[in-house]
């Protein structure tokens, strides 16, 4: 077995149309509500729809029905949004009436397209860029999408799901990015539920999302593409404005090997190897494993407001990035080549 199947088993069974995508079963699932239910027993019925679905998704007819575990889901995630807890700040607002810290009302599309420069087992990648982020990265590569929320196109649903199936025709998979998606839940959701594409899910996310929008998407995405850039709270806090992010993106990286496959990016950050690239590459080998695919990426560059931070205001070396790779490599993790 090689070491994209080893990891990526059910995508590649997606790919060659032996397995369904996980949102073309979801929607087959029958969910009965008398609503009156409150939030908790929706929530209650959800999580036992999702057992049902993961415990053997052959036994599942492939047609939608009337009100599915999808549109539970949506359902949910619209309650979500009522008081947003969509992403570990946990900002609490109606995001019908106002923004939070992302600063996402109506979701704006930056950019959609065909992305050839994924890694190569997603590739051609049919790339949905979302404006507005749930971080604040001093240094970010996609500060013109990531800071600006208000900016991009606005889409109805039906429309684009038409898009998708179009283009499903060459692309492998959905890979819903940003940004960030995740402030986008809800429409995202929404959009599964219009679409006929049998492609792939991938979730391409800072992976900063709370444990409910992580039990919402249970079901619905078949790859996390994730984004793990620090290896303690500090840096995350200094240079991203992110509060105990460790600890949350260790949490959501269990949770997520739980759900689907995995591939983790890791940008190797200047000045960071030792805090940051090898604390994150020795919690993978120790908690995951070479069962999911490890992407340790050299195309940093100063950007954003990197300058206000001497030790990451320069290129990365060939250096660092030789130590952090060989250092993966060691470990035996199951890396991108």
């Amino acid at each position: 077995m090689n070491s994209v199947q080893k990891a990526l088993a059910r995508y590649s069974s997606i790919l060659k149309g032996e397995e369904k995508p996980w949102y073309h079963r979801c929607r087959a699932i029958p969910v009965e509500l008398a609503g009156t239910e409150t939030i908790e027993e929706k929530w209650k019925e959800h999580d036992e729809h999702v057992k049902i679905l993961k415990s053997g998704e052959s036994q599942f007819p492939d047609d939608k029905t009337e009100f599915s575990l999808l549109d539970l889901k949506h359902e949910l995630a619209n309650d979500m949004a009522g008081a947003c807890i969509m992403c570990e700040r946990r900002c609490g607002i109606d995001r019908a009436r106002e923004a939070g810290h992302c600063g996402v009302m109506e979701p704006r599309i930056s950019s959609e397209f065909m992305h050839y420069g994924e890694e190569p087992e997603l590739v051609p990648s049919h790339t949905i860029f979302f404006s507005g982020c749930t971080f604040d990265c001093v240094f970010c590569q996609n500060w013109d999408i990531s800071t600006r929320p208000g900016q991009g196109e606005r889409f109805f649903s039906d429309e684009l799901a038409r898009m998708i199936d179009r283009r499903a025709e060459i692309a492998k998979n959905t890979n819903w990015v940003g940004g960030d998606p995740t402030s986008n839940l809800p429409f995202i959701i929404e959009i599964l539920g219009k679409m006929e594409a049998g492609t792939a899910q991938v979730w391409n996310s800072n992976m900063y999302l709370t444990e409910e929008s992580l039990r919402l998407l249970d079901g619905l995405i078949d790859v996390y593409l994730t984004d793990f850039k620090f290896g303690n709270n500090d840096c995350a806090s200094r240079l991203c404005n992110a509060e105990k992010y460790w600890d949350v993106i260790t949490r959501n990286h269990i949770i997520a090997r739980g759900q689907a496959e995995v591939i983790i990016r890791h940008l190797v950050l200047p000045g960071h190897v030792e805090c940051c690239s090898k604390p994150i590459l020795d919690w993978i080998a120790g908690n995951l494993g070479n069962s999911v695919r490890v992407n340790i990426m050299s195309q940093y560059r100063p950007e954003h407001k990197a300058f206000r931070h001497p030790e990451i205001n320069r290129s990365l070396e060939i250096g660092e990035f030789k130590d952090a790779y060989e250092y993966g490599f060691g470990l035996g993790l199951n890396l991108v080549d």
